[in-house]
């Protein structure tokens, strides 16, 4: 069977077979007042280099948080602030912010749309590129249940520079260097997903992402 389809049956098999509602929201919006600063009022951050987390899947948030808070994922910033964080704070966090309407995001005028659009629904099969919407389906919505995260309206600041972490993997394995990487996604599909990306591919597929509902 063909990987992408896999991996798509996969998510659709975990998408009808579980629910994912662990967190009460009306004490994830009392704990969330911490969050504002950089992720904005009701998660709609309105700083690039900060991800807008509203709406996004309950189940992602979560083991975004844990991750944080085991250095799995890391990010200075955050650490901090998930360390002094209870499972059940972190629960009621991603239940709340799982909850919030994401505000429409724009692609730059001068962005490589055509391509983005390329990437993002076909990949390209011959440098082993995945389609992006076989795990975050044809409008950026993700599939919540099976843990794969909404991108649309996404700042495309933010969405490159997770690309480029999740690229640097396999630039630290062929170079031996120790430059900061990410590599906390789900059986590493992102990271395959991103080794043979160019900076201009990952630039068309961010504005595209951005402007994606």
């Amino acid at each position: 069977m063909n990987k992408l389809v896999l991996i798509f049956v996969t998510a659709l098999m975990l998408s009808s077979t579980h629910t994912f509602a662990e967190g009460d929201a009306n004490k994830g919006k009392i704990k969330s007042a911490t969050c504002v600063a950089c992720h904005g009022a009701n998660g709609n951050s309105m700083v690039p280099n900060f991800p807008k987390i509203a709406g996004q899947g309950e189940k992602y948030l979560l083991k975004q948080l844990k991750d944080f808070k085991s250095n799995k994922r890391q990010n200075a910033l955050m650490a901090g602030i998930v360390a002094g964080l209870s499972v059940e704070d972190m629960q009621d966090l991603s239940a709340y912010f799982s909850q919030q309407k994401i505000t429409q995001g724009v692609a730059s005028k001068t962005a490589d749309i055509a391509l983005g659009e390329k990437l993002y629904r076909g990949g390209d099969k011959a440098r082993g590129i995945a389609a992006c919407m076989a795990c975050h389906g044809p409008q950026g919505a993700g599939i919540p249940s099976a843990g794969f995260p909404a991108l649309a309206s996404q700042h495309a600041t933010y969405t490159a520079q997770q690309l480029k972490d999740f690229r640097q993997v396999a630039i630290n394995a062929q170079t031996d260097a120790k430059a900061p990487a990410r590599m906390n996604d789900d059986r590493k599909m992102m990271v395959a997903f991103a080794k043979s990306l160019t900076n201009k591919e990952i630039e068309a597929l961010a504005q595209y992402i951005a402007g994606l509902h």
